[in-house]
C-alpha cells in the first residue's frame, strides 16, 4: 500500500498528488479527494495561522492513515497538512483515498478528515483585516460528533 504523510509550510499541487498516487497503477478504480481551503469568514480574515507539533503530528496522522488501511481495502492514501500563515482561497489540507471501488474510498476520506479535525495536534489562530490577531480557534462540536461515527 502506498502511503504518503507530510506535514509543509508549502502550497501543494492536487493534480500532481493524484498522479503521485496513481502512477502505473492500473488496479485502482476510484479516488476520492478532499481539499480544504482557508475561507475569508465573510471578509474579515486575512489569514489563518496554523502550527503544529513536529513529530506528534507526523506520528498522529500516520496512526490515522494505518487505521483506515486497516478498516478498508485501500490501494493508497495521502495526507498533507500545511502549516504557517494560509491566505483566504489557499489550500490547508489534501486528503487522497484510492481502492478498487469508490465505497471505500468515500468512507476512508471521510474518516480521514474527520480525525485530522479532532485528533491531529494542529492549532489554528485567525489574522484579521484589521490587523489584530484573535484568539486560538476552539473546537467544535460538530467535528466531535462527525468524528464519534467511526468509534463504533
Amino acid at each position: 500500500m502506498n502511503a504518503t504523510i507530510r506535514i509543509q509550510a508549502e502550497d501543494f499541487d492536487v493534480a500532481a498528488e493524484t498522479a503521485a498516487l496513481t502512477q502505473g497503477r492500473a488496479d485502482i478504480g476510484a479516488v476520492v479527494a478532499f481539499t480544504g481551503l482557508c475561507r475569508d469568514e465573510g471578509g474579515r480574515l486575512a489569514g489563518l495561522e496554523l502550527e503544529y507539533y513536529p513529530g506528534m503530528a507526523e506520528a498522529e496522522v500516520a496512526r490515522v492513515v494505518e487505521g483506515a488501511l486497516r478498516r478498508w481495502p485501500l490501494s493508497g492514501a495521502t495526507v498533507i497538512h500545511r502549516y504557517g500563515l494560509i491566505a483566504p482561497g489557499q489550500n490547508i489540507v489534501l486528503v487522497l483515498a484510492a481502492s478498487d471501488h469508490r465505497a471505500a474510498a468515500f468512507e476512508a476520506a471521510m474518516f480521514l478528515m474527520d480525525f485530522l479535525k479532532t485528533q491531529a495536534p494542529f492549532w489554528k489562530r485567525e489574522h484579521l483585516k484589521d490587523g489584530s490577531t484573535g484568539p486560538w480557534v476552539e473546537a467544535k462540536t460538530a467535528d466531535d460528533v462527525a468524528a464519534a461515527r467511526w468509534k463504533s
